[in-house]
């Protein structure tokens, strides 16, 4: 009897076939016989400024000699609070060579979050640059945390010589002194070396390389533990899916934050492993997206739902000339039909949808390319990883033909399990015997006879903002610190360009007459950029369950209501 998977496969829409094997390969190895290929050419357009490949080894091979030189080595997590700059890949894949681990941070992470993961990892040092928005951040932890060392890097120093001198000029304001302390040291003096010391030899399959930090399917944050070969395979996967591999140019628009897995694989590694070259871009704006496309002829743009809705707003956009781009890929959060075709109108280029999680390295699945696609789909698993559907009440259990159920997946790129969270892997894998787990995803779907994924439902209650997870649990401790909170409860709305946004609903203990305004003045800054809310609404009362508890589910059917009513 043929099963669902067998009969898809003989579907399949994405070039080579689906059974691909990916050895076992460090991340080291990966960027090395790159490098050895490809020399001269390019890796990095920052701002005009360009990095050679062998530039970059050189730089990668000077930040694990700075750090062995400074007692850091095997096994250590040492942190990366940066935005998009060279530092970062130097520092990346110099630590990787190291045998030491990366552990990612977001730069909107306030004082408190930063702190956090910066203690449940144990990461010991930590890589920054001397910008306003982040410096100050990360002198705060160093003080208040374990972390031992900061190693702080000048975005001026990475600029073309004319841009530099006007960054210094004109935007010193952003630019935070450092402080005299022998915990904080200059990235440049960091490399003052000759890039010649030992490396360890790296077991792909159990070496870890990178913690990045996740939400899972319920709960706090927790850093999920990728291997080289987790992170190895996926990029060579994520590679794969290019009709055109190695008969084209590969430039990729690298405006994603690195910090983020989507763009760690899709934009980082993936294009290290094509040869490809990487047009970065500090952070995202509209207008210097369109004009680095328009000036460097890039192949590929990565995004999320919300920067592309960005790029249909901006004035520049419809004198932008697309031609150069081949694909564009919409992750991290539901890209809407409307604004794919909207996209894809003004643009003239293709744009598709994948998924992916922090727990799979980053993709999971994919529309294709060039091939016949689905609007509306995730598209068919990428090579080598396996999507089946399971009960949403019993995971153990098949679902019934024909009905949704909780995607779960399995492959080499799923993680190697949660960082000292032992209880969250019990939870989050299911154990076939052989050692053969499947990752559940919290999503429930369906998935048609040709293989494409639909999500239909989520079964966590993360808000996902622009690709950003939000944990409602978070925000709503927040607000209960205020002496006016009496309940507090928060839910994701609809946004047509961030995809959700938080909102918060309150009651109020009596005798306080606080609005939703003063309440929401006092809330926001003590967020993250991405975490929010766009409002506080104050209620009478909040729904809740037979057993007395706030109810986020019926609260939710409740704004549903309303908006169908126009109430």
């Amino acid at each position: 009897m043929t099963t669902p998977e067998e009969a898809w496969r003989s579907s399949y829409r994405h070039p080579g076939p689906w059974d691909m094997d990916f050895p076992p390969m460090s991340l080291v190895d990966l960027f090395e016989e790159s490098a050895r290929r490809c020399g001269d050419k390019p890796l990095l357009d920052f701002m005009g400024r360009h990095y050679s490949y062998a530039e970059t080894l050189d730089g990668a091979n000077r930040v694990a000699c700075g750090l062995r030189k400074l007692g850091y080595g095997e096994g250590d997590r040492i942190g990366l609070f940066l935005p998009n700059v060279p530092h970062y890949v130097a520092a990346y894949y110099g630590i990787l060579k190291l045998g030491a681990t990366v552990v990612n941070f977001s730069p909107l992470y306030t004082v408190d979050e930063l702190a956090h993961q910066v203690e449940d990892s144990g990461t010991r040092a930590l890589f920054t640059i001397s910008a306003k928005a982040l410096l100050p951040t990360a002198l705060k932890v160093l003080d208040a945390s374990k972390l031992d060392r900061l190693v702080v890097g000048s975005v001026a120093g990475a600029l073309p010589t004319t841009k530099s001198i006007f960054y210094r000029l004109f935007r010193g304001s952003e630019v935070a002194k450092r402080p005299d302390d022998p915990r904080i040291m200059a990235f440049s003096k960091l490399i003052e070396n000759d890039g010649a010391c030992r490396a360890p030899s790296l077991d792909p399959e159990t070496s870890l390389a990178l913690i990045q930090y996740t939400g899972g399917t319920t709960g706090t944050p927790k850093g999920a533990m990728l291997t080289h070969q987790n992170l190895s395979a996926n990029a060579r996967q994520v590679a794969r899916l290019d009709p055109q591999l190695g008969a084209a140019v590969d430039r990729v628009l690298g405006v994603l934050p690195m910090f983020h897995v989507f763009a760690n694989t899709c934009v980082l590694n993936r294009t290290v492993a094509t040869g490809g070259e990487i047009v970065m871009l500090p952070r995202f704006n509209a207008a210097q997206a369109l004009s680095a496309i328009e000036r460097t002829k890039v192949t590929a743009l990565p995004g999320v739902p919300t920067m592309y809705q960005a790029l249909l707003d901006n004035p520049k956009l419809a004198s932008t000339d697309f031609s150069s781009l081949r694909v564009c890929i919409s992750g991290g959060a539901p890209l809407a039909a409307e604004l794919k075709t909207k996209f894809q109108n003004a643009t003239g280029a293709t744009l598709i949808e994948g998924y992916g999680l922090s727990e799979s390295s980053g993709v999971v699945s994919s529309n294709p390319y060039e091939a016949e696609g689905k609007a509306g789909t995730i598209g068919q698993p990428i090579a080598g990883t396996r999507v089946k559907l399971v009960d949403k009440a019993d995971p153990h259990k098949s679902v019934p033909e024909s009905e949704p159920g909780e995607i779960v997946v399995s492959g080499p790129q799923i993680m190697k399990g949660y960082w000292n969270r032992p209880e969250a892997d019990a939870a989050v894998f299911l154990d076939e015997g052989g050692g053969h787990r499947w990752l559940r995803t919290g999503d429930v779907g369906t998935i048609d006879e040709d293989g494409f994924i639909r999500i239909v439902d989520r079964l966590k209650d993360m808000i996902a903002v622009g690709g950003f997870k939000v944990f409602p649990s978070q925000l709503e401790s927040v607000l209960y610190r205020h002496p006016a909170v009496k309940e507090a409860l928060v839910i994701g709305i609809p946004d047509d360009y961030h995809g959700e946004m938080p909102r918060a609903f309150v009651t109020l203990n009596e005798g306080e007459s606080v609005s939703g305004g003063e309440l929401l003045e006092w809330l926001n800054p003590q967020l993250g950029k991405h975490e929010r809310c766009d409002k506080v609404v104050i209620r009478e009362e909040l729904p809740k369950t037979m057993i007395g508890k706030l109810s986020r589910k019926d609260l939710v059917k409740e704004i549903e209501a309303e908006n169908q009513s126009g109430s």
